[in-house]
């Protein structure tokens, strides 16, 4: 069972910027996608941002211009470069990373915490 572990979370004043990484346990083959989701208190998960196989990304629209995704297939890593961040980006982020035809994992998340 691949394991991903997320890091670099923490507490941040708004107009700050924090880097989340992303990190398997073994090298993954076949990635299709590498993807972070985020969860608020009472709230659903929600989609933050993707980077496919081939290079291209996809972002939440509250996410565009503001948060950069990146990913290494090799290295089986994605990080997540959030910058302007505001309060309301406040959850725990969390990896999840595709590959094969149906085969994904999930991290056990980090928790961003933007004080206005």
């Amino acid at each position: 069972q691949v394991k991903l572990v997320e890091s670099g979370g923490g507490l941040v004043q708004a107009g700050g910027s924090l880097k989340l990484s992303c990190t398997a346990s073994e090298r993954i083959f076949s990635i299709s996608a590498m993807k972070w989701y985020r969860q608020a208190p009472g709230k659903q998960r929600e989609f933050v941002a993707a980077v496919y196989s081939g290079g291209s990304t996809n972002y939440a629209d509250f996410v565009k211009g503001r948060f950069t995704i990146s990913g290494d297939n090799a290295k089986s890593t994605v990080s997540l470069q959030m910058n302007s961040l505001k309060p309301e980006d406040s959850a725990v982020y969390y990896c999840n990373v595709n590959w094969g035809m149906v085969s994904d994992s999930w991290g056990q998340g980090t928790q961003v915490t933007v004080s206005s």
